[in-house]
């Protein structure tokens, strides 16, 4: 690796010694695996030997495997401790990064991982915040290519140069970062459990097909819930932009929901030239976008949160609704799949295997189940709460990310 200053921008206090350059084959040793044959079911059934592959190195510590192998299938293989780093050297992940983890429990390996045995003086959380502190530079560096399967010379990585400080320093900075880690897995398995949490809710407060009411109701609400066609209660907005008073596309994503093109794409795909025909949206109204996905099947309806009017091009179907419907209530329920059997037997995938089409007139003939209105506010405040939750928590993670990432770069060299 290229020359670099011999201490870091940031130290813990007490050190002032310069970091020593080694070569990493003189502070661990290596090794790596094979596949047993998949042909002999002996070697794979009822296993309970950890076998790490390439798609199980997606955190930075690994206690679990995708599968696991028998004492049979593990018998010409190594089984490194608890503490041992893993490697991803063959993978078609190597395009973007460069996967390290620590291994929480003993564990053999496959044939597109290699080992880290940080030896002596050498600790082994230190090392692997190395390895991440590194990562983008040491797959520049050794990555091949022009291969068909991406790969990393293993090779040059066990004679790669690295300055290190002491092992007392070593320490210090390898624990700082597991307890930062462990902050960080501690608010994603929050964040994971309230996503959870919601989608379960979300199944669970609003009725089943044959069913008249929910699962799971507040307290007071006894009456049946009734069906009301989506256009009884909504009109489609079909204002257009033609005087050019607004500039703002707005585009809608099953995943961001309605948000200005500017965000979405980092540029604005429309030009002053060709939105007079755009339909003009206003706070609060809702957006259908025919683009299915994985997500979002027969695609996505969203309500317009931007507190801003924009505009949105006619092949999207805006409409409104009236005061007899919670406009947070419907949000939701058109988060669940409720309202999808409609789609799929009035509409069909069109002209273009991308969208999904079905007429204005039939779409507004869709069923919507509806409680009264105090219920439904009731609902929209309980589901408003847990959005809140998982935003605090998403906003905490990326915080505690971007603290890690900039500590990586300031307390390495």
């Amino acid at each position: 690796m290229a020359e670099q200053a011999k201490v870091p921008a940031i130290r813990f206090a007490g050190f002032t010694d310069p970091w020593e350059q080694r070569k990493l084959g003189e502070v661990a040793t290596f090794g790596g695996g094979h596949t047993p044959p998949m042909a002999d079911p002996d070697n794979y059934e009822d296993g309970y030997v950890l076998w790490v592959t390439s798609q199980d190195v997606k955190s930075n510590y690994l206690d679990r495997t995708t599968t696991q192998i028998t004492e049979k299938g593990a018998k010409e293989l190594t089984l490194y401790p608890a503490g041992s780093l893993v490697m991803v050297t063959r993978s078609g992940i190597l395009r973007h990064t460069l996967p390290v983890a620590e291994l929480r429990k003993p564990s053999t390996v496959n044939q597109d991982i290699r080992v880290i045995l940080p030896q002596g003086e050498c600790c082994g959380e230190w090392l692997l915040q190395f390895f991440i502190s590194h990562n983008k530079e040491l797959l520049l560096e050794f990555g091949k290519t022009g291969t068909t399967v991406e790969s990393v010379d293993f090779g040059k990585i066990k004679d790669m140069l690295l300055y290190m400080p002491s092992t007392v320093e070593q320490q210090q900075i390898g624990d700082f970062f597991a307890k930062l880690d462990s902050l960080i897995t501690l608010h994603q398995r929050k964040y994971d459990k309230l996503v959870i949490f919601k989608k379960s809710m979300l199944e669970k407060m609003f009725p089943k097909d044959g069913e008249s009411v929910p699962e799971i109701r507040f307290a007071g609400f006894t009456d049946p819930w009734e069906q009301r066609k989506l256009g009884e209660f909504s009109k489609k907005n079909t204002i257009k932009n033609a005087n050019g008073a607004l500039s703002e596309t707005f585009t809608n994503s099953a995943e961001q929901g309605v948000i200005s093109q500017l965000d979405y794409f980092d540029h604005d795909i429309t030009n002053d030239a060709n939105i007079s025909g755009y339909y003009v949206v206003q706070p609060d109204d809702f957006v259908y976008n025919p683009r299915i996905s994985a997500t979002a099947p027969c695609g996505p309806i969203n309500r317009n949160r931007l507190n801003r009017a924009g505009v949105m091009s006619p092949l999207y179907t805006v409409f409104s609704v009236d005061a007899s419907m919670d406009k947070t209530y419907l949000e939701h329920y058109f988060k669940t799949s409720r309202w999808h059997d409609f789609m799929f037997l009035e509409g069909n995938t069109g002209a273009r295997s991308d969208r999904f089409s079905i007429s204005d007139a039939t779409f507004f003939e869709m069923p919507i189940w509806c409680p009264e209105i105090s219920e439904q506010m009731a609902i929209a405040k309980q589901l408003e709460t847990t959005d809140t939750l998982i935003t605090l928590h998403q906003r905490k993670l990326e915080l505690l990310r971007n603290i890690k990432k900039s500590l990586l770069d300031k307390m390495f060299v």
